[in-house]
């Protein structure tokens, strides 16, 4: 009984949120190139100690998603996997990534014997696939990117900043999306 309490609670905790607070983004993914495509974007945004918290369900796309941040990074996206096995994996480009999948913590005491606290150095990167079973032990300041299935290929994604680092690296994650748009054009009308 306690363990279907504590699925229906994961999925509660992983629902894409109803209404998007003020300074949030949408973005619709029409393939898994899309979401790699939108990961390398955020891969270039990132400057050093961000954290990503990631939200969605089984097959939305996390994974995918961080191997194009990876990517964006300078580190070799066919290194990426889910780490939920060994919690943790680490990635190196520009910048280190480390990323992390908290789908088979029990309980957000589990988080102290992870080491994840280790990255908080404020120059690597931390992604953390399965956010929500942390609860209240990730750092207020967090980008929340939540994924959310609209049909077998297409993914709702939003973009949630909760604090002045995150609300910075959304706004240069959207920059880049309208500089690569740009860039485009400009060769179309050549």
């Amino acid at each position: 009984m306690a363990r279907a309490t504590k699925a229906h609670t994961v999925r509660r905790a992983e629902r894409q949120p109803r209404r998007p607070p003020a300074g949030a983004w949408r973005y619709l993914s029409k393939s898994v190139a899309d979401t790699d495509r939108l990961g390398r974007r955020i891969g270039l945004a990132l400057q050093g100690g961000e954290l990503i918290a990631l939200y969605g369900e089984l097959g939305s796309g996390k994974t995918a998603l961080v191997r194009g941040m990876a990517a964006g990074l300078g580190a070799s996206p066919q290194s990426v996997s889910s780490p939920t096995f060994v919690l943790i994996h680490e990635y190196h480009g520009r910048l280190r990534l480390a990323h992390a999948d908290l789908y088979r913590l029990d309980s957000t005491a589990e988080l102290r014997h992870i080491g994840l606290s280790d990255y908080d150095d404020g120059r690597t990167v931390t992604a953390i696939e399965w956010a929500g079973k942390a609860g209240v032990e990730l750092p207020a300041d967090r980008l929340e990117i939540h994924l959310q299935h609209r049909s077998p290929n297409v993914r709702e994604i939003a973009f949630i900043p909760g604090g002045a680092r995150a609300r910075r690296l959304l706004a240069r994650v959207r920059v880049q999306r309208l500089s690569n748009r740009t860039a485009g054009q400009r060769r179309q009308a050549s």
